[in-house]
């Protein structure tokens, strides 16, 4: 690692995190201690003696005692404090992660913490690099091996000077003694794990956009500010308010009813594509997939939002509303999303034609609406927009929410599509295969290329159920022969 003197001056670095690092690096401290914290001892790695090694169970062991919390919170701190860099592994360094066993554990050097605000610069890891590839041999791991080569390229105007400081400080290393050799070597190593971490591996170094004014500044206000901030109290004081208990038990309700269909929070079947790069959970989960999950029948359930939101669900819901003769609600909510979201061009023929097929009198799939909503809806056409046909469109929403929804989850449709459903078995990856699923990941489809395939399909489908004019098509094959 190069030692600088100087901080290279990187814009703002105003980030609220650092206060709570700071409260961290006080316990880290606190647990270093001789007499009250975590014992440590010397322990053999390989055929090296490393001194002060700490085994892990007796890391988690001290938050417990010290914090008076559960087992499982102790972990999650611990591996808190390994994502972050203050403590690192011996054995198994991309596993960033605080284990309840013999697992061997070191504290960090303060040199290395968060709040040293050391920017980790392509130049210093690269120079990382190519004195690991001096001492492997060329054997570096793969993920090491990509940096490297990116790094090549790109610094490619200076990689004799990087290769010069990486061969100077190998040989100053290799002039100490070997336990130092290896703890400084873990050290390090451990430092760009944290900074520069494998594929697939989130770090806990990954913050937001920089802050572009200085919190700790003090802001002058003028009156006008002033004047406008009295009028936003003055209406938050008059507006109504809701318990809390009202709305954490809301809040409550909502977690516990999707946490188990949020791939973040539970076992995504058969793997979850953001940890595993395989892609079969998207092909299960398509937009117009034949054979939907039982996951996902099942969210059709919580809300008719959810049931409309999700394409394959609507197109089932339009099954049910066809055998009940009563689909004309749903086909003018359909066409109010696709006025409020289409092009601006065809908005005025659009308006036109929901207004004849829709709402005009004698219309031929005329909805029931009351003649307030009818009123304004008919009279805002004269002038049409995109958010024309919101309050008829909601009033509709309403109507079959009420209505139509209750009716469809308890209908023979919606229980055939859920005994039909299919339930993908979970796929375990080992860790060889997770790198070469990884390496083989290719491009996905862009949202707007499905969207077009799916009007392509849909204009043809509209070609091929138009009526056939006879006399053109006898012209057509007149004129070919």
């Amino acid at each position: 690692m190069t030692i600088r003197t100087a901080r290279p001056n990187r814009g703002q670095h105003f980030r609220p995190r650092i206060h709570c690092v700071k409260k961290v690096e006080a316990i880290v401290v606190e647990m270093q201690d001789p007499s009250s914290g975590v014992k440590g001892s010397e322990q053999k790695l390989n055929v090296t003696t490393i001194p002060h090694v700490i085994a892990g169970k007796d890391i988690i062991a001290w938050i417990v005692n010290k914090m008076k919390t559960t087992t499982e919170e102790g972990e999650v701190f611990g591996t808190m404090l390994v994502a972050y860099g203050y403590i690192y592994p011996l054995q198994n360094h991309r596993k960033l992660v605080m284990c309840n066993d013999d697992t061997l554990y070191r504290f960090q050097t303060p040199y290395f913490w968060p709040t040293q605000k050391w920017f980790a610069e392509d130049c210093d890891y690269a120079i990382y690099l190519a004195k690991r590839n001096i001492r492997k041999k060329g054997m570096l791991e793969p993920y090491e091996q990509v940096h490297y080569n990116q790094l090549h390229d790109w610094l490619n105007h200076k990689w004799d000077f990087i290769v010069m400081q990486a061969t100077e400080q190998y040989k100053a290393v290799k002039d100490r003694k070997k336990p130092d050799r290896v703890v400084f070597d873990c050290q390090e190593r451990a430092y760009w794990i944290v900074n520069r971490p494998p594929r697939r591996t989130h770090s806990a170094m990954d913050c937001g956009p920089e802050r572009l004014l200085d919190p700790n500044t003090e802001e002058k206000i003028t009156f006008d500010q002033h004047r406008r901030m009295n009028i936003f109290f003055q209406q938050t004081i008059m507006r109504s308010r809701v318990k809390s208990s009202v709305s954490l038990g809301a809040l409550v309700k909502y977690i516990t009813t999707y946490k188990n269909h949020d791939p973040f929070l539970a076992p995504c079947l058969p793997s979850n594509p953001w940890l595993t790069d395989n892609d079969e959970y998207w092909k299960l989960n398509m937009r117009r997939v034949d054979v939907p999950t039982k996951m996902r029948v099942e969210r059709w359930s919580f809300s008719l939002f959810e049931l409309l939101r999700d394409l394959r669900g609507r197109d089932d819901f339009k099954v049910f509303l066809k055998k009940e003769f009563s689909g004309e609600n749903l086909a003018f909510w359909e066409a109010a999303e696709e006025l409020k979201l289409g092009s601006s061009s065809s908005m005025t023929s659009k308006a036109e034609t929901i207004f004849k097929t829709f709402l005009a009198p004698g219309a031929p799939r005329w909805i029931n609406i009351d003649g307030r909503t009818m009123g304004l809806t008919v009279k805002g056409l004269d002038h049409p927009h995109r958010y024309v046909l919101e309050a008829a469109q909601t009033h509709v929403f309403l109507l079959m929410k009420k209505d139509t929804f209750f009716r469809y989850l308890k209908s023979p449709v919606y229980k055939e599509i859920q005994k039909n459903a299919q339930s993908p078995g979970g796929h375990n990856f080992s860790p060889d295969q997770l790198e070469q699923n990884a390496r083989n990941r290719s491009l996905g489809i862009h949202p707007i290329v499905l969207w077009q395939q799916e009007e392509e399909a849909n204009a043809k489908a509209a070609a091929a159920s138009a009526p056939v004019d006879v006399k053109a098509m006898m012209s057509k094959i007149d004129r070919k022969k």
